[in-house]
């Protein structure tokens, strides 16, 4: 944090705990007062996160023993730091809490031990393989409880339930049903249920990336964020807002996680914000969006977008350089209707002598934007994700070593370790749980029925099964993280977009979008609550403010389903600068038809006018173009005009008295 800038009302470290700790359950570890038993997480915690850089660069083990490997040691972590219920001891964990983590070594142990007979036993399970499945699936579920909350273990269960009384339910979902014991082999003993691509991918990539993520932020990452957006944008007009947009948008595009972003960062730029005069639920507001959009932005974009790639078979480096422009469009939306909202409301930015300068700050810290760079030099330069975070993360030890500041000493690096691994858990575990649902839709066929019942309610028209393809993707997200509500969109909705043959990346990213922005969509908004709780806003109106500010990313979807030139497919490098630098302008006018101001307050008819026309100019197409710039340039003509009328009014004003 800059230490020219230090809001009275900055939010303690306690005080961010508690706040993370009531909207993000993930963040909810026991404080172990037992030299042993810290001792104990440091050596599972630490011990995973080195088989992960190992592997990384000798190759996973095979594929169900290194995706058991990691989920049971997940486990393991999961029964050791997270209490049961809320009145359970949260300084040590219990005996009981101890023997399911002994359970769940043995779930690992039983597949490396008897790895082989597994193999040759396909499809017909011994009695050792249902007792140790059944086991798998009973801790699977208790964990996820404890770590991801209730509306997850509720979903995957009702998914078993739904696997065994097949036959007895309504046609349109009935099947022919499947014994206990098939179900919970087929979860355990195959990589399609919670040893699944999910899991597979938090196995790999995302406890990678997350580790990454854990060594910058013990590094100062942060901070040189938050610094550096202090001296380029404090001093403008309503300049807080604008660091708050910049430095949550840089932060959120690394760690990927919104509610923790939102009360790391927006501890500080939330009080500011309110000092310059924004309202408390604006305040809160532009910090959960900023955060929020982090998911959707190259360079990381969260974990979702590594699972994006291993679904559809791609290059992660195609789906971020997919993601660009859209990401880019979406921050340009929430920046015009901050900068409006200050310009209309004569909101100053702070005095320079306040803010730091930009050479100082990068002089102190800019070294660690260097594991960055050689990260996306990797990442776009063929190297795989794996290879590519595991080789940050080691520049981002030695490139720390140049300043004492930034410096990590060997007790650092291995709380990194740890750090890394105790933010991963919640990841893996969601992955997991998720991993039984798919795996049920996949063994009874509840995909195809799911997507023909969208098919069915969007009556085969195109913008009404975009619609309710958002709408579940929104109800999903509201409850669940934004992980496991891309996965089940992806493969029960997404493949309803396919049958009007959208191509399935175009699909997949439409519901990728919406699951995101479910963060912001009361009545549950956890980054918006999240940001009230700050702000001491109303968490409801907060939402709603949010929503607006993010109206780029809501609008964005529909028109690269459209005119998927938008993502860059199949277009031109001419073509991809024209439609940025129209896109761009559209979502200017769609700030201003949101705020009701540009140069002058406009009035509803305007409005309405001004976001036509960004409608039109954010669609790709000459037509579409011609009608927008049309459209604009009335909105125009009628701003320049009402901003001279009250010139000429203030001079009047002036003169008279």
């Amino acid at each position: 944090m800059s230490e020219a800038v230090k809001p009275v009302e900055e939010l303690s470290v306690d005080e961010q705990k508690k706040l993370l700790e009531k909207f993000d359950a993930e963040s909810r570890f026991r404080n172990f007062n037992i030299p042993w038993m810290v001792r104990l997480v440091t050596f599972f915690a630490v011990g995973l996160a080195l088989f992960h850089l190992y592997t990384s660069f000798a190759g996973p083990l095979v594929t169900l023993k290194h995706r058991a490997l990691h989920t049971g040691v997940i486990l393991v972590l999961v029964f050791l730091l997270y209490p049961s219920r809320k009145k359970a001891p949260q300084n040590r964990a219990s005996a009981i809490d101890f023997m399911l983590a002994i359970m769940a070594l043995s779930t690992i142990a039983y597949i490396f031990i008897d790895y082989m007979g597994i193999v040759n036993r396909a499809g017909l399970p011994n009695t050792n393989d249902f007792v140790f499945s059944l086991l798998i699936v009973i801790l699977v579920l208790e964990g996820g409880r404890r770590v991801v909350g209730m509306g997850l273990t509720i979903l995957s269960s009702l998914f078993l339930l739904y696997a065994y009384f097949g036959p007895y339910l309504p046609r349109i979902i009935a099947h022919r049903g499947y014994s206990i014991e098939d179900i919970t082999t087929y979860m355990y003993l195959t990589t399609e249920g919670i040893f699944g691509t999910a899991i597979g991918v938090s196995a790999t990539y995302i406890f990678l990336f997350v580790l990454f993520g854990s060594f910058l932020n013990r590094t100062g990452l942060g901070q040189l964020f938050n610094d550096s957006a202090l001296a380029i944008s404090g001093h403008t007009a309503g300049g807080p807002a604008k660091v708050a947009v910049l430095s949550s948008g840089f932060l959120g595009s690394i760690n990927g996680s919104a509610i923790a972003n939102v009360v790391t960062t927006g501890s500080f730029t939330i009080p500011l914000m309110k000092r310059t005069g924004y309202s408390k639920n604006f305040s809160g507001a532009v910090e959960a969006a900023a955060s929020v959009g982090g998911q959707i932005l190259p360079p990381v974009m969260g974990a979702t977008a590594f699972i994006m790639a291993e679904t559809l078979g791609m290059p992660y480096k195609d789906i971020a350089i997919a993601a660009i422009l859209p990401g880019i469009l979406y921050y340009m939306g929430v920046i015009t209707v901050v900068h409006l909202r200050a310009k209309k409301r004569g909101l100053k930015g702070l005095s320079r002598e306040e803010l730091p300068r930009i050479i100082d700050v990068l002089k102190e810290r800019g070294h660690l934007l260097i594991p960055l760079v050689v990260l996306i030099y990797m990442l776009f330069g063929g190297f795989t994700p794996i290879y590519a975070a595991a080789w940050a993360i080691i520049s981002t030890v030695v490139v720390a070593m140049l300043r004492r500041k930034t410096r990590l000493s060997l007790k650092g690096v291995i709380q990194a370790l740890e750090d890394g691994t105790r933010s991963a858990v919640g990841v893996a575990m969601a992955c997991a749980m998720v991993g039984i649902i798919v795996g049920v839709a996949s063994l009874t066929g509840f995909g195809l029925k799911m997507t023909t019942a969208i098919l069915v309610l969007g009556q085969d028209t195109l913008i009404l099964t975009l619609f309710f393809t958002m709408i579940a993707s929104i109800i999903l997200g509201m409850g669940l993280p934004s992980i496991p509500t891309y996965i089940i969109t992806s493969s029960m909705a997404a493949p309803a977009l396919v049958q009007f043959g959208i191509e399935p990346f175009v699909s997949h990213m439409f519901v990728f979008y919406f699951g995101i922005l479910a963060n912001l969509t009361p009545p549950v908004a956890l980054a918006a609550f999240a940001g009230a709780g700050i702000s001491g806003g109303n968490p409801n109106r907060t939402g709603f403010i949010s929503l607006k500010l993010a109206a780029a990313g809501v609008l964005v979807p529909y028109i690269f389903v459209y005119s998927p030139e938008l993502l860059m497919q199949n277009a031109s490098t001419g073509d991809i600068i024209w439609i940025a630098i129209t896109a761009a302008i559209g979502i200017i006018a769609l700030g201003a038809g949101l705020e009701g101001y540009l140069f002058a307050d406009m009035a509803w008819l305007i409005r309405i006018i001004s976001m036509a026309s960004a409608i039109t100019l954010v669609i790709p197409g000459t037509i579409t173009d011609g009608i927008g710039i049309g459209l604009l340039a009335i909105v125009l003509i009628i701003q320049v005009l009402a901003k001279k009328r009250n010139k000429n009014t203030i001079e009047q004003d002036k003169i008279a008295n």
